[in-house]
C-alpha cells in the first residue's frame, strides 16, 4: 500500500517557520496502531489523517504518543493540502472531528480556522508545575490547558521550564501555555507539553481557543494579533466571535512524498 505524505509548515509564510505537520489523505481509516506508528516515524509534533466523506472531510490528529482531540496547525496544514495540492475549488472546507465540526475558509490569501471557544477559569497551579518554572506567573487559569499569565514578553522569552520535573505530571491532551502582553503583538505565548516528544510546541492553534477569549476580554478588542515565541516563531491573526474563535494564518509546503506500507494489514 502506498500513501501520499505532505510535510507542511503552518502559521507561517516562510519555509522552516511556524509549526511543521505531516498530512496523509486516506480512502478509509487505517488501524489506530498503524496511524500511531506512521506518526512516530514522521517524528513531528502532529500528523493529520483525513478521509473525504460526502461533502465533508473526517480528520484525526496523532502525536507520536497519543491521538489528540484538537490540533490547530495540523488542521491548517490539511486545509492547505486539500486546497493547493488536491484541487479543492469550494469556498469552505468542513472537517468532522473529535471536537465537533471545524471549518476552514479562505480570506485574502490566508486560511481562516473556525474553532471552539474555551474561556479559561481561575485555577490553582499544581506544585510540580510551580517547582519546574524559573519564573512564577502572576495569574493561573485552566481550560484544556493551564494558562499562565506573566508580566511581560521578556519574561515569556526568559522561561526555562524543567522538562524532567514536568514529566512527572500527566495533563492528558492538555499542556501549559505561558502568555503575556506583546511588545509588537497584542499578546505572545509559548506552549509546553509534559511527556511529549516535542516538549515546546512551535505554534499551537488549539491553545488560542483559550488565549483569544482571555485576551479579547482583557483588552476589550475583538481582533488580535498573536505571536508564539518559539525558535520557529508563529503568527496568528485572531478574532473573538463570542462562541467561536477565528484563527487566520498561512502555510507553505516543504515536501511531498510517499509512504510505502509493507506487510501492514487493515482491519
Amino acid at each position: 500500500m502506498k500513501l501520499q505524505k505532505y510535510h507542511i509548515d503552518a502559521f507561517t509564510n516562510k519555509l522552516f517557520g511556524g509549526n511543521p505537520a505531516c498530512v496523509i489523505p486516506l480512502e478509509e481509516w487505517l488501524p489506530n496502531e498503524i496511524m500511531l506508528s506512521i506518526t512516530k516515524e514522521n517524528n513531528l509534533a502532529e500528523t493529520a489523517f483525513f478521509v473525504a466523506h460526502e461533502n465533508d472531510f473526517q480528520i484525526r490528529w496523532f502525536t507520536p504518543e497519543v491521538e489528540m482531540d484538537l490540533c490547530g496547525h495540523a488542521t491548517l496544514a490539511t486545509a492547505h493540502v486539500i486546497k493547493k495540492h488536491l484541487g479543492y475549488t469550494g469556498e469552505l472546507i468542513r472537517f468532522q472531528s473529535a471536537s465537533g465540526e471545524l471549518q476552514v475558509s479562505f480570506e485574502a490569501g490566508k486560511y481562516v480556522l473556525n474553532f471552539p471557544f474555551r474561556m479559561p477559569k481561575v485555577a490553582i497551579l499544581p506544585e510540580i508545575i510551580k517547582e519546574s518554572l524559573n519564573i512564577q506567573p502572576k495569574e493561573v487559569y485552566l481550560a484544556r490547558d493551564y494558562v499562565l499569565v506573566y508580566n511581560s514578553e521578556a519574561e515569556i522569552k526568559a522561561l526555562r521550564p524543567d522538562k524532567n520535573k514536568l514529566e512527572q505530571i500527566d495533563l492528558g491532551h492538555g499542556g501549559i501555555v505561558c502568555t503575556a502582553l506583546g511588545d509588537e503583538a497584542d499578546f505572545v505565548s509559548r506552549f509546553f507539553t509534559p511527556g511529549a516528544s516535542i516538549f515546546e510546541d512551535p505554534v499551537t492553534g488549539s491553545a488560542h481557543c483559550s488565549l483569544v477569549p482571555f485576551w479579547s476580554n482583557r483588552l476589550k478588542k475583538k481582533d488580535l494579533l498573536a505571536h508564539q515565541l518559539s525558535d520557529r516563531h508563529g503568527v496568528l491573526f485572531c478574532t473573538n466571535k463570542k462562541d467561536r474563535v477565528l484563527l487566520r494564518g498561512n502555510a507553505v509546503t516543504y515536501s511531498v512524498g510517499e509512504i510505502i506500507l509493507q506487510q501492514c494489514e487493515r482491519d
